[in-house]
């Protein structure tokens, strides 16, 4: 299965869950993009996924525009933005999906209270994919 996971910047919610979803299910072909991809991952994202065991230090944001002509099972937008400028893909998407979740780069505080958001948008995403992942499994 093939699967394409898109927000704006590419640097927090969609680059977690395409890690989720490759720690779940190693079989699966899982890629991430953004609409708008910033030019690094953020390092508050990096961090609460190594508290979990999952490194995505190397990871880089893509642009969208890379996928466009492939063939996707599913395309799954995960914030409101990339599914309002979502792109329209000339190859072949089986399954469109939103999965939304607030932006964590917007997080303010202090460096315990940013960390804290973090920790709870990757608890809602580990959450949301790993029903997502469970329905793959009944497939």
């Amino acid at each position: 299965m093939k699967i394409l996971i898109l927000c704006t910047g590419n640097s927090c919610r969609s680059q977690m869950a395409e890690a989720f979803l490759k720690s779940f299910d190693g079989n699966l072909q899982v890629f991430s993009a953004g609409t708008q991809p910033e030019f690094k991952v953020n390092p508050y994202a990096i961090l609460v996924m190594q508290e979990v065991g999952i490194d995505i230090s190397k990871n880089k944001p893509k642009n969208v525009n890379e996928f466009l002509s492939q063939d996707f099972d599913y395309v799954i937008t995960v914030c409101d933005s990339a599914k309002a400028t979502c792109p329209v893909f000339s190859g072949k998407v089986k399954k469109r999906l939103h999965i939304g979740f607030e932006d964590s780069a917007e997080a303010k505080g202090t460096e315990n209270e940013i960390m804290e958001v973090f920790r709870e948008f990757r608890n809602q995403i580990k959450e949301k994919f790993l029903k997502l992942n469970a329905k793959f499994k009944k497939k």
